[in-house]
């Protein structure tokens, strides 16, 4: 990719997955499941970040909803949840090169660290995904 690129459609690919912080990790899986139909696909603990995640496939789009809930209040989703309460903590957006396209945004005056800083991503804090070869 040149790192000249100006258009975001040219490094964009799709959205991986919405992250949605939440308190109650059992019942917002129950709330997905019983009013959109989704199911979880995958779970899992991240003792490092401090955060119990599920994903839950949007139908056959490759997209996820990945709802988070903080094992502790010190790690960054409780945080998030202190600070702004349940909702929209990040996107993720499925890109071809990670590094490529960190560079680019790197250019533009944006700190990415892995994640971009909210404060650079209008408020957003955006994850770049890069699907591996299976």
């Amino acid at each position: 990719m040149d790192a000249t690129m100006t258009h975001m459609d040219s490094w964009l690919r799709s959205i991986d997955h919405v992250g949605i912080a939440v308190r109650d990790l059992e019942g917002a899986i129950q709330y997905y499941e019983r009013v959109f139909g989704l199911s979880v696909a995958h779970r899992e603990v991240n003792e490092e970040q401090g955060v119990e995640e599920a994903m839950l496939a949007v139908g056959e789009s490759g997209s996820c909803i990945q709802l988070l809930a903080p094992l502790r209040p010190d790690s960054p989703i409780g945080r998030f949840l202190e600070r702004s309460g349940p909702g929209v903590q990040q996107v993720a957006y499925t890109v071809t090169d990670v590094r490529a396209v960190a560079d680019h945004l790197r250019s533009q005056g944006v700190r990415v660290l892995p994640f971009t800083h909210p404060k650079d991503s209008g408020g957003v804090l955006i994850e770049l995904v890069q699907q591996t070869e299976h």
